[in-house]
């Protein structure tokens, strides 16, 4: 270890963190307002430069048929004037990526529209309808969509890898690209909106108001079906821009999303899955951890990384004094 290497191994974290941290920020909103534990945010994260490289190759990727499959069924739950915005969602994505064929450049706002629709279907098909449930019935539904959002992309795009191009070029400083600096600026950037969002809108604070009391907030107005849909969307939202930025530095492939997202997941529990700002902070932990383990006993990093789960429940089993069923 020398300084050249520990220089190398902070960078590598705060990369790593910042993109696990802006991961658990989805993770807590959700878990927040909805009380889901959005499981599949990481194939929803893969899913955005993998349908990409298929859209820039000249072929609409299977995620596409996806999206509509489960707007038509969002559109079968809703009827009547409900049934409106998942058949204009659908007929439009469909129209923007049959011109992202023609004009590439579309690609990029082709693939977040298709990644933000997949996450808000998802939840008004799969979620929205057991909103009485429990959160463990909750866990098992994500689990599940997990699994299935998997295979589906074994099925939609193989078992290879891919890497786009990057959106910027060359080397910053030696051991952080253009590309990394990127990363860095649009994790500061969807902090610093979220806060403006949470703490300077109406929409944001009905959406806090609906993640601190559920009922409270019904009764006062608050419509929790559109507030779970806005949560899922800023989730998938996030998900997606950070699938594409960050897919440039690593490979792309079906199978990598849930090890991403189960990270960011590491970091919300180390936030109690309800503060902002610990989870983020508990997200760059992670990263800088994962990057110092990777370093001296590569073979069991992974491992270490999720045995911070361990202490952080162990806390959070002290702290916590009613158990909600």
């Amino acid at each position: 270890m020398d300084a050249t290497i520990l220089g190398f191994l902070l960078l590598d974290g705060l990369q790593n963190g910042v993109v696990y941290g802006l991961l658990a920020l989805s993770l807590v909103l959700v878990f927040a307002v909805t009380r889901v534990i959005f499981v599949p945010i990481g194939e929803l994260l893969m899913f955005a430069p993998l349908s990409l490289v298929w859209l820039l190759s000249g072929k609409l990727p299977g995620t596409l048929w996806l999206a509509l499959v489960l707007g038509g069924a969002w559109a079968l739950l809703a009827r009547g004037r409900g049934a409106a915005l998942p058949l204009l969602g659908g007929m439009g994505l469909l129209l923007v990526f049959f011109l992202a064929l023609r004009f590439p450049p579309l690609a990029y706002p082709a693939v977040v529209l298709l990644v933000v629709y997949l996450g808000v279907a998802s939840y008004r098909v799969f979620f929205q309808p057991m909103r009485e449930a429990t959160v463990l019935a909750f866990l098992i539904m994500a689990v599940g969509l997990h699994v299935a959002y998997q295979g589906l992309g074994l099925v939609f795009f193989g078992p290879e890898q891919f890497r786009p191009e990057p959106l910027l070029r060359g080397d910053a400083v030696v051991g952080l690209s253009w590309q990394g600096v990127l990363v860095l600026l649009f994790a500061v950037v969807s902090v610093l909106g979220l806060y403006l969002f949470f703490r300077r809108s109406l929409f944001g604070k009905a959406l806090l108001a609906a993640a601190e009391n559920r009922l409270g907030a019904r009764l006062s107005g608050i419509p929790p079906q559109e507030a779970g849909m806005v949560a899922f969307g800023i989730a998938s939202l996030l998900a997606a821009l950070s699938g594409l930025l960050l897919a440039p530095l690593i490979n792309a492939a079906y199978f990598m999303g849930f090890m991403l997202g189960l990270k960011g997941f590491v970091a919300a529990i180390l936030g109690g899955l309800a503060s902002y700002p610990v989870a983020f902070l508990g997200a760059l932990a992670v990263g800088f951890f994962e990057s110092f383990t990777s370093f001296y006993a590569s073979a069991y990093k992974e491992a270490l990384v999720f045995l911070l789960l361990v202490p952080a429940l162990f806390y959070q089993s002290f702290r916590v004094r009613a158990v909600e069923e």
